[in-house]
């Protein structure tokens, strides 16, 4: 991830995949992927609060300094991401809700889309853990589905969790699935992600490092894979 002439060889490679609608980044990363004509005809997705260091003591004061909807509405992409860690006991917390509402009412009065990545969210030794059992998932997508004065341009980024079929029961609203860390059983992997798909709520995934970097490194061959499933 490092290297980022590598990186974007990589996102090209997985762009050119049939099957494969768009990508989602910051502005640096999309802006190299439109000079290098790799967008043409993609969705494209914004990413917009990039504040929330990790390993940082402000880590869940994850403020909006990526994109805003207004320079996502003029550069022509389909949406923006954000992302929503709720810790129980962070103050902090509560200034993301706030920001996350905003960000979700400004995309839809633009007809933009609003993606929407929730966790329930813990310190543990110092560090941030995301709460990956069923009631938290849970928790946290009824609680991204409500914010804002309306929900008709916002998608939920969900993590494959233990009893999936729980958690999308929880709200009606169109769900991308999360692709997660770098897994050495790939197949396991795939199975998750086919049995999850199979719910009529899930309209596809949005997978980084995965697919980016897979244990065999044929980025192709793991695209096409994923692909597959779908």
């Amino acid at each position: 991830m490092a290297d980022r002439t590598e990186l974007l060889r990589r996102l090209v490679t997985a762009l050119q995949r049939p099957g494969v609608d768009g990508v989602l980044g910051t502005a640096d990363v999309l802006e190299d992927l439109l000079l290098l004509g790799a967008l043409e005809g993609k969705v494209v997705i914004g990413s917009m609060n990039r504040g929330g260091l990790a390993g940082t003591v402000f880590e869940l004061d994850d403020r909006f300094t990526g994109y805003h909807a207004t320079r996502i509405d003029r550069m022509g992409w389909q949406g923006g991401k954000m992302l929503l860690r709720i810790d129980p006991d962070d103050p902090a917390s509560v200034a993301t809700l706030h920001s996350c509402a905003r960000a979700v009412d400004e995309l839809a009065e633009r007809g933009l889309m609003a993606m929407v990545e929730p966790f329930i969210s813990h310190r543990v030794d110092g560090a941030v853990r995301n709460d990956l059992d069923t009631a938290p998932v849970i928790r946290s997508c009824t609680v991204a589905a409500g914010l804002g004065s309306t929900s008709a341009h916002t998608w939920l980024k969900l993590p494959v969790v233990e009893d999936m079929e729980q958690v999308l029961a929880a709200t009606t609203l169109p769900v991308l699935l999360l692709g997660g860390e770098v897994s050495a059983d790939q197949h396991q992997q795939l199975a998750a992600w086919r049995k999850a798909l199979g719910s009529p709520s899930v309209r596809g995934m949005v997978v980084g490092r995965s697919l980016l970097f897979p244990p065999d490194g044929d980025v192709a061959g793991a695209v096409d894979a994923t692909v597959g499933l779908m």
